[in-house]
């Protein structure tokens, strides 16, 4: 696992907070499939994940019109309604634009803006 490289701001976060129901259920091949496919979507630019109990996605896009396009591909949506049937106790989702990132190499540069 690695940080995303995203580009210089302004661009879109995606990020997708979730409890899970026991059992993997088909989640981990889902998982899998959709990190994939999301890396083939026009605007993608990259994701982060971690879960320990909570679950936190975070993905990252050009555009509102890039996210909007993901949330309605086909194998997306049968992916949203499994979650919601099968593999979610909660979730939320929330979309943000990042107007500025910064990271170790130049953590100086941050402390000064």
């Amino acid at each position: 696992m690695t940080i995303a490289n995203t580009p210089e701001p302004p661009y879109y976060a995606v990020i997708f907070s979730s409890l899970r129901t026991d059992g993997d259920n088909g989640y981990g091949a889902m998982a899998e499939r959709m990190d994939a496919l999301a890396a083939q979507q026009p605007g993608y630019l990259g994701v982060e994940s971690a879960r320990e109990g909570l679950g936190i996605t975070v993905s990252y896009w050009r555009d509102l019109a890039s996210i909007r396009a993901w949330k309605a591909n086909a194998e997306h949506l049968v992916a949203q309604q499994t979650g919601r049937s099968t593999w979610y106790t909660d979730y939320k989702t929330r979309i943000c634009k990042v107007e500025r990132d910064y990271g170790l190499d130049d953590a100086f540069a941050s402390r000064t803006e």
